[in-house]
């Protein structure tokens, strides 16, 4: 029997936004096979962002980070640790946001000039960072993960904003084997939440 390898993985997500490849220098947990270029082998998903952290794209690494993520019809993200990036980070060429947002005045404020720009806001690692999510504009999206979730007593921090926000889906992945998103998924269907797909199709494909 001949087996056919194929672009295509039926049992593929469809839409993963976070995740990191080797541009996030800096990152301990992120192994060196974790390349743009490996991501686009593995087709673990229809429509695929990379997020690489907004401290190690800035000078001339953007250039070269942006160039390599769209020649794999990939969507540009970054991860912003913070008001400290935001400005710097809303003057660049990226398709969305992924942010974080501690319980402080600055970074609220951070996720107004984000917004300002027409992008998606992604607020990533809300109950890690004890984002205080009342203070939050409603046209931010609150990121639902793989990697912390089910660190969380996730029932009780949801429930209360199921209809006041809309949610992402993502692995956070740092390695190949953490591309899925089985524990964001399982805690989406348990809470009745479905996934907001920000990108139909990918770039180059419009």
């Amino acid at each position: 029997m001949t087996v056919q390898n194929s672009s295509h993985n039926a049992n593929a997500v469809f839409q993963d936004l976070h995740i990191h490849t080797t541009y996030s220098t800096g990152d301990s947990a992120v192994v060196p096979e974790q390349t743009v270029q490996f991501i686009a082998a593995l087709t673990h998903a229809r429509i695929v962002g990379i997020s690489d952290h907004f401290e190690y794209l800035t000078g001339k690494a953007f250039a070269d980070y942006e160039k390599t993520v769209r020649s794999h019809k990939f969507y540009v993200g970054t991860e912003i640790n913070g008001a400290l990036w935001v400005t710097q980070a809303a003057e660049l060429n990226f398709d969305y946001f992924l942010y974080h947002c501690r319980d402080r005045d600055e970074d609220y404020r951070g996720t107004e000039v984000l917004l300002s720009t027409g992008k998606p806001v992604i607020i990533a690692h809300p109950f890690i960072l004890e984002t205080n999510l009342n203070r939050l504009p409603s046209e931010c999206l609150i990121e639902i993960n793989n990697r912390y979730i089910w660190r969380n007593d996730w029932k009780s921090c949801l429930k209360r904003y199921i209809k006041r926000f809309r949610f992402v889906l993502s692995s956070d992945a740092h390695q190949p084997n953490w591309l899925n998103q089985l524990i964001a998924q399982y805690v989406a269907g348990k809470m009745g939440i479905k996934e907001t797909i920000l990108f139909n199709r990918a770039p180059g494909h419009l």
